[in-house]
């Protein structure tokens, strides 16, 4: 009796599990793809003798901060419902750390 509820099969929801993961996969390409153009990037960009080393290097950690954010919300699935709380403590200990290193460097500069 109990078995027969769990091997019936909705197939509305086979067509929406397969339409959802049609999307997670395209979106999983789409990143990929782009994280590979952002190396590309920065490979130009250091291998170009027309830049200096003041904008390379910026340059390269901006490319590597959008990098690690398109890691976080899209490969470790930070975009999937029911992971707000871990989202929350990820970016607030990203928050504190940026704080820090910002605090640290105002009191050996000035």
């Amino acid at each position: 009796m109990s078995n027969e509820h769990l091997n019936s099969v909705n197939p509305n929801d086979i067509k929406y599990r397969r339409k959802k993961n049609a999307e997670e996969m395209k979106h999983q390409v789409i990143t990929f793809a782009l994280m590979i153009f952002l190396t590309l990037i920065a490979f130009v960009a250091v291998g170009y003798d027309g830049f200096s080393s003041w904008f390379i290097v910026p340059f390269i950690l901006l490319l590597a901060g959008v990098q690690v954010a398109y890691q976080l919300y899209y490969f470790m699935h930070m975009s999937h419902k029911g992971h707000e709380m871990p989202a929350i403590f990820m970016f607030s200990g990203v928050f504190v750390a940026i704080i820090t290193v910002i605090a640290f460097m105002t009191i050996i500069w000035w």
